[in-house]
């Protein structure tokens, strides 16, 4: 098997910013021994364009954005932010091709589920998940896709993206009062207290898993954040590494059942202990591989 990391490219931050860049080179180092892990290649600028508004994707590559919607995205806009952005949209499309042929797609990035249409916010300027899926479509898959979104934060661009969609069925579960403070419809929403734990949690996504199977998909991806643990900075929920654990194994046995194709990424995790973060997201990536590969 092989994965795909952006944990060689650099980005331009200010001093003291709270993305944890960090935790890239720290998953390809803790997986390096189970994974061939390959440098995610640059995302055709072709792709870009079967997704997003054209007119957004030139702006990104030819003025990028004004100060008002750096904040928006939460990261000041660089040429280095924006590469990195490309090649991490590149490894969620390439892992996708992966997971058709192999059955499992792994992409140590991505997840950049606010990105819009039109828009960035929210720490993505791309939405590699709609990108990826416009891309297969045009290379000839037609099959039922689900989008399974377990980062804390709901996956409210990737809601946009797939509204009208009826091949495309989008779960979220995330933070009720987090982040975005406007919610997008999905085709299934499942909005959670703050601190809530192991227990109430995977009570509440074995009846949404439920309810995503029966879609009877051909293709998911799993946005498999780790800001649902507790102690995370912005995540506000009360998960520990075991509930964590479980919870991946109910979508891993979930796609077993199913017998499809699934394609893992990365999505937010900014635990106040960086070792929790690498470890919470390598754990995800090795049972992965130990239920399906």
């Amino acid at each position: 098997m092989r994965a795909y990391t952006t944990a060689h490219l650099k980005v331009d931050l200010p001093q003291g910013h709270p993305f944890p860049f960090y935790k890239y080179p720290g998953v390809a180092e803790a997986l390096k021994d189970l994974l061939a892990i390959l440098p995610a290649p640059e995302v055709p600028k072709e792709a870009l364009l079967l997704a997003h508004r054209p007119e957004y994707v030139e702006k990104l590559f030819t003025e990028g954005l004004s100060r008002q919607e750096s904040l928006r995205l939460g990261l000041p806009f660089s040429p280095s932010l924006l590469r990195r952005a490309l090649f991490a949209a590149g490894g969620t499309l390439t892992a996708a091709r992966d997971a058709l042929e192999l059955g499992l797609g792994l992409n140590l990035s991505g997840g950049t589920h606010h990105a819009y249409p039109d828009r960035a916010e929210g720490y993505s300027l791309f939405n590699d998940v709609a990108v990826a899926v416009a891309w297969l479509r045009r290379e000839g898959f037609s099959g039922r896709v689900l989008v399974v979104d377990l980062d804390a934060h709901q996956g409210n661009g990737t809601a946009v993206f797939f509204q009208e969609d009826p091949t495309v069925f989008t779960l979220s579960l995330h933070g009720e009062r987090n982040y975005p403070l406007r919610k997008e419809r999905s085709d299934l929403d499942v909005g959670l207290s703050d601190g809530i734990g192991d227990g109430a949690y995977l009570y509440a996504l074995d009846e949404a898993l439920e309810v995503a199977q029966a879609f009877r998909p051909e293709l998911v991806f799993y946005n498999a954040g780790v800001d649902v643990l507790k102690g995370d900075r912005f995540g506000r929920l009360a998960l520990s590494l075991e509930g964590v654990r479980k919870r991946d194994e109910r979508v891993f046995r979930m796609v077993k059942t199913l017998g499809v194709p699934l394609v893992v990424v990365m999505g937010g995790g900014y635990n106040r202990d960086p070792r929790l973060t690498v470890e919470a997201h390598a754990e995800t990536y090795r049972l992965a591989l130990s239920s399906l590969a």
